[in-house]
């Protein structure tokens, strides 16, 4: 490691290298599969600094989490901000949002769905993941809302619904899983506005 590194390194504080490290590789392995060991290592701290700032690796697991939900909000707001007066249904913004993790290979995209199946629903990490899944719907909802779709709490989990579907098919291999559903979000908007206007 050159001093330029090295100092680097000392700016970031410890506490965000320890973030960091585990923003890495609980994407990309899971919860259980990290040991505490690894991630003092990887983050170039001391075990003392490590458990100032977690006292468990939960507690890291759900700071991780927290930080997963607040990046994926703040893209899919960003993007609804972007959106403007499209013709385009604003719902269908958060397709592209995923489509474009998913071209990426950004491995936090499944994280609360990963969690979830991994520690179970009952487990606080477990528990967590069903919250921060739980806001997303409630944002899918107030964009039904915005577009005028009736019961829109109703449409959200059948839009969440696909989502989900995307991301585990993105995780099989699929290229194109936001793009199909996307297509299937956007007949179920067109369904659901003929019978409002039926």
């Amino acid at each position: 490691m050159d001093h330029a590194t090295i100092g680097s390194r000392k700016r970031v504080g410890a506490r965000q290298r320890i973030l960091d490290t585990s923003f890495e590789l609980f994407a990309q392995r899971g919860i259980r599969d990290v040991g505490v060991d690894e991630l003092i290592t990887r983050s170039g701290v001391a075990k003392a600094t490590f458990y100032k700032h977690f006292h468990t690796k939960d507690e890291l697991a759900l700071a991780y989490l927290q930080r997963w939900y607040e990046e994926r909000s703040a893209a899919i707001n960003e993007a609804v901000r972007r959106h403007g007066e499209s013709d385009i249904p604003v719902l269908l913004v958060v397709f592209d949002v995923f489509d474009e993790w998913f071209q990426q290979g950004v491995a936090e995209v499944s994280s609360f769905l990963h969690v979830m199946m991994e520690m179970g629903p009952d487990h606080p990490l477990g528990k967590a993941s069903i919250d921060y899944l739980a806001r997303t719907r409630d944002q899918l909802a107030d964009l039904a809302r915005a577009s005028g779709l009736n019961e829109p709490e109703d449409f959200a989990w059948s839009c969440h619904i696909l989502l989900k579907g995307s991301i585990v098919a993105a995780a099989e291999g699929d290229p194109r899983a936001a793009e199909r559903a996307r297509h299937m979000a956007a007949l179920l908007i067109e369904d659901r506005r003929r019978r409002q206007n039926g």
